[in-house]
């Protein structure tokens, strides 16, 4: 049962590294380095420990000059291994006391204890092959600061703290600020003595340790029990010989320091990143956003120019045919803009649409920064910040984009209208007939001028054909370019909707890819985080 536990717990941290590992990447480029930094450490660290011997639990004894540390030490492991000092520098380097030794020496070495001592009795209670290293550290207070680094150091790598505290010192504000109070969360793993209890009468042990448990209590570790203890009289040490010895037993103290590192490290990682979610892209916003890029591209400009070109082609092939050619005097107004042509490739040209001015540009730019401010709306400032940046490097190219959007957009400006082909027949026939008639009205003329006979002209309802046939060809041309108008008005206005609505999702389209994606990866970003930093606290 106990192992089916091990393995559970060691395959819920497996997942929760993995959660923790995949957050610091994400976070990468957008949070503070130093956090990164340390959860970087963690997770080194948790690996490296791993990777080492699970049959061995390190604990570590931590106290102050003069808090009967190294005695506590040698008394707990039944040798007198660790120098015994009053003055600072006491403890130089740390010591461990061994049991089981078998695979002991790479994490000893990791640890970076030299000094190793090999108990020939069990350590009290425990048995000699328990897989138990004792640590005997510097004093955190000592006056040398290469001491202070080692206990600093040891203090995020053991498997189990103890620390030992004595009456005169139990409340130094150097212990609880630098280390217990900065640990709190370690607490699962951490055990509190009080020695030198020998020098305490009854009732003044009794109030001691009530004010060390008050004090612990502020520090975050309410819930660690106090183990009054003396190294000299050895009161109190069959009970620490026995903690020690069950956590050594259980094998799970490692897994559960690296635990609470990770969850240590993952609650860093979210107050760096702020735990409120992003607004997200709305449609609304997104309808702004091409809206405004629209404007910026001038698609009411080239729809103008679908409209004005449209009608004069529509002029044309429909106007009089002797009157057509003044068409070709005035330019193509989509031409001038550099589209419509079929000898132009889009992907290659732009168009000749004006460059934008400042206006303009400061017009696109806060587009793009109220898009992305109402998309990171409610989300932390370093995600805010790195909305903002995704959607600013989409900005750098936009102008290019929505230009090269604009020029690639089929506008159909060479369609014809099913209508041009029946005014030009009609316009063509109008332009015969009345033609017919002045000839016709002309031979007599010519032939009374050459005192030649003139035949009779035909009539119709007493109408010379000649002059029925020139009025009604000219009347007919007139009719047709009267009403050629409101139809090319009319198909002006179609046409240019229509280009308006394709440019319009042209526009949209370079919006989506340069400016919405970008700002919409970075949102699902964001929530990976979120979701990662929530498995990685468990």
């Amino acid at each position: 049962m106990s192992r089916h536990r091990d393995r559970s717990e060691a395959s819920a941290l497996t997942h929760r590294l993995e959660a923790l590992n995949k957050a610091r990447e994400l976070g990468e480029g957008r949070l503070s380095a130093d956090v990164l930094a340390e959860v970087y450490q963690v997770l080194e660290r948790a690996s490296t420990r791993r990777s080492l011997s699970s049959e061995h639990t390190v604990v570590g004894f931590f106290g102050a000059t003069g808090s009967g540390k190294s005695s506590l030490f040698n008394a707990v492991s039944g040798t007198s291994a660790a120098v015994v000092g009053a003055r600072r520098p006491t403890t130089a380097d740390p010591l461990a006391a061994v049991w089981g030794p078998a695979g002991s020496e790479e994490l000893l070495d990791w640890l970076d204890v030299p000094r190793r001592i090999h108990p020939v009795d069990s350590a009290g209670e425990s048995e000699p092959d328990a897989g138990l290293i004792l640590l005997d550290l510097p004093d955190f207070d000592s006056t040398a600061a290469e001491h202070r680094r080692i206990v600093e150091r040891m203090a995020g790598m053991v498997d189990v703290l103890v620390w030992v505290l004595d009456p005169q010192k139990y409340a130094d504000a150097a212990l609880h600020h630098g280390f217990l109070r900065r640990l709190a969360a370690d607490g699962a793993v951490t055990t509190v003595v009080l020695n030198q209890i020998d020098r305490l009468s009854p009732a003044d042990q009794e109030a001691v340790t009530a004010s060390l448990c008050s004090v612990l209590a502020q520090d975050g570790l309410g819930d660690v029990d106090v183990l009054p203890v003396s190294a000299r009289t050895g009161a109190g040490l069959t009970r620490l010989r026995r903690r020690i010895a069950d956590v050594a037993q259980s094998r799970q103290a490692a897994t559960a320091r690296l635990t609470l590192e990770v969850g240590r490290a993952a609650r860093s990682l979210g107050e760096a990143a702020g735990t409120s979610d992003a607004a997200g892209i709305s449609d609304s916003g997104r309808r702004r956003l091409g809206r405004e890029l629209a404007e910026a591209a001038r698609v009411d400009a080239v729809a103008q120019a679908v409209a004005g070109s449209y009608r004069r082609e529509a002029v044309k092939r429909t106007g009089w045919p002797l009157t057509r050619w003044l068409v070709r005097l005035r330019p193509d107004p989509l031409r001038r803009l550099n589209l419509g042509r079929s000898d132009v490739r889009p992907e290659l040209n732009r168009t000749s649409l004006p460059a934008a001015g400042p206006p303009e540009r400061a017009r696109l730019d806060s587009a793009v920064r109220t898009f992305a401010d109402e998309a990171a709306a409610g989300a932390s400032d370093p995600w805010r910040a790195a909305i903002r940046a995704a959607a600013r490097r989409g900005r750098q190219d936009l102008e290019e984009e929505l230009d090269g959007a604009v020029a690639r957009t089929e506008l159909h400006s060479g369609r014809l209208a099913w209508w041009w082909p029946v005014f030009g027949v009609l316009q063509w026939l109008g332009l015969l007939a009345a033609l017919a008639g002045a000839v016709w009205l002309a031979v007599p003329a010519v032939l009374g001028y050459l005192q030649l006979p003139v035949p009779d002209v035909p009539r119709t309802q007493g109408f010379p054909v000649p002059t029925l046939l020139l009025a009604g060809g000219l009347l007919l041309g007139i009719v047709l370019a009267l009403a050629a108008r409101p139809l090319a008005a009319a198909g002006a206005r179609a046409r240019a909707g229509a280009a308006r609505r394709r440019l319009q999702a042209s526009v949209a389209d370079v919006a989506d890819a340069v400016i919405v994606r970008p700002v919409q990866a970075e949102l699902l970003v964001l929530g990976e985080f979120t979701e990662c930093v929530r498995r990685a606290r468990g």
